[in-house]
């Protein structure tokens, strides 16, 4: 698969750019490859279960593999393990308990106890309010650098005094994950998206569904 479609498909379904630590590991060419005998190298029990119970959420089983059959959660603990910075990967595991505590506040049982829509509903009020920040975020962003091509003084003051980097919110670093892991995984690329290994002649202006069903491509 091409390492630049992978990107941008990522890309295209986080609706916006990707983390610096999936760039990386895409363009290494990063594959997990657990063992019979594989225990996480990072992730604690409780960690992983709730990583794994979200990616099903995102990617559950239907007429095709889910995140669970590739392996998604095996995934996630090698890139935290081999390509996250030891910061990135205690904000991950912090970010795992709080959600654990926002479940066990709203509904005073952890989140894997909790009932599958319960589940479901967490994720989505999880997602939706990280998305709405990122998107106050970005607009904020696009403002202040309107402000720094008219006012030549004010883009010397920001750059003395720039704020740290903004810190992806765990569910949507969840998503991003397991999106990769998925959709790079043999299952993801050939039997959810199209894949072609060595692709054929050029059809221009086909018809969605002559062109294939409407699935994207993986290649």
């Amino acid at each position: 698969m091409n390492r630049r479609e992978v990107l941008q498909r990522v890309a295209a379904l986080m609706g916006g750019a990707i983390s610096a630590p999936v760039m990386l590991a895409v363009l290494d060419g990063y594959a997990a490859q657990p063992g019979t005998d594989w225990k996480p190298a990072v992730l604690g029990a409780n960690e992983l279960a709730v990583v794994s119970r979200i990616a099903d959420i995102l990617i559950p089983r239907t007429d095709t593999p889910g995140a669970l059959d590739v392996g998604v959660p095996v995934f996630i603990d090698g890139i935290l393990k081999d390509v996250y910075a030891q910061d990135a990967r205690d904000r991950f595991l912090q970010g795992a308990r709080d959600f654990d505590a926002a479940a066990r506040e709203a509904q005073h049982k952890p989140f894997v106890k909790l009932s599958p829509p319960q589940q479901k509903a967490l994720v989505r009020k999880s997602q939706d309010a990280a998305i709405a920040d990122e998107r106050v975020l970005s607009e904020r962003k696009q403002k202040a650098l309107v402000q720094e091509v008219h006012d030549a003084a004010m883009l010397q003051q920001r750059t003395e005094t720039a704020p740290s980097a903004h810190q992806r919110a765990f569910i949507l670093t969840v998503k991003e994950l397991t999106l990769l892991g998925f959709f790079t995984s043999q299952p993801g690329a050939t039997q959810v998206l199209q894949y072609a290994a060595i692709p054929g002649a050029y059809h221009g202006c086909l018809p969605v569904k002559q062109a294939g069903n409407g699935r994207r491509w993986a290649t």
